[in-house]
């Protein structure tokens, strides 16, 4: 008699599956007899990269929902920049003229980490005033070192759930342990990664950063000037930086971009007033 589908207990379809499957007398060692779902080899290849894009879409969307995870504030910037307590530590072990320089320019940068740890934190002192979960607002970064640990370290430090999107890289980029349990993703795509940034978004913050974060910071810009997503606040922190890298005034007057594609734009010095442009456009109390 073939065994009943087990209903309201702890065993999985999965389980009942592997029963089915171990009654059968003779059992194919091909790999063609594999589970699809369960074959590695088969899940990897070009033909199903359209699945694999649709569950990294469909895992994070999920398990946010079910932590109550509605809006978030995307916080970018670089993994290079260091705690101040850090940047001490370097000066006080540094002995040549390079690692001196090194050091330096460190404690120099750990104002920006320090400034991003200090937003996180207002972020969460907000949510800790609100009883409906639908208008918090959640620190939510790529996962990794730098400004993306420091967003994350105050919102943790302040008693709130913060959400990390990693990418997997060739020099693996682990995650940082300011992440809440169970709010920490793994993304194979940048794509899907990149989409998961805006799904939620209310605000974008950026600090100072590389490559990366210049690309997450324009497929915003561009994403909004093409109306494909709802406008609302990007904050560049650091406005010598932005308008020593980024001259929009030329932009502007060669043509290339609208007065309208750089109104979502506003610059801050300090985590308050990055804060601050925020609570003001959401009227927030």
């Amino acid at each position: 008699m073939s065994p009943k589908l087990p209903i309201n207990n702890s065993q999985t379809i999965t389980d009942f599956l592997n029963l089915k499957e171990s009654q059968i007398s003779e059992e194919s060692s091909e790999e063609s007899y594999k589970f699809a779902f369960d074959d590695e080899a088969f899940l990897a290849r070009r033909e199903t990269i359209g699945i694999r894009f649709e569950l990294e879409l469909l895992k994070p969307e999920i398990l946010l929902s079910e932590h109550g995870i509605d809006h978030t504030i995307t916080v970018f910037g670089s993994t290079r920049f260091v705690s101040h307590e850090k940047a001490l530590e370097m000066q006080s072990e540094a002995k040549t003229p390079e690692t001196i320089a090194v050091a330096n320019k460190a404690l120099l940068h750990s104002e920006y980490y320090e400034s991003a740890r200090e937003f996180g934190g207002l972020v969460a002192k907000y949510n800790a005033t609100q009883d409906k979960g639908a208008n918090k607002l959640h620190i939510c970064t790529g996962g990794g070192p730098g400004i993306m640990e420091a967003a994350n370290r105050g919102a943790f430090e302040a008693g709130d759930q913060t959400i990390g999107f990693n990418i997997s890289l060739p020099r693996e980029q682990h995650p940082n342990p300011y992440i809440s349990p169970g709010l920490s993703f793994r993304f194979h795509y940048f794509a899907l990664r990149k989409m998961h940034f805006m799904l939620r978004a209310r605000a974008i913050v950026v600090f100072p950063g590389g490559f990366g974060s210049f690309d997450e910071f324009f497929e915003v810009l561009t994403l909004m000037q093409t109306k494909k997503v709802t406008r609302f606040p990007i904050i560049l922190v650091g406005k010598a930086f932005w308008t020593e890298m980024i001259n929009f005034d030329q932009m502007l007057k060669f043509g290339v971009i609208d007065e309208s594609d750089i109104q979502v734009i506003h610059f801050a010095e300090t985590a308050k007033e990055a804060w601050g442009i925020i609570k003001n456009h959401y009227q927030l109390s």
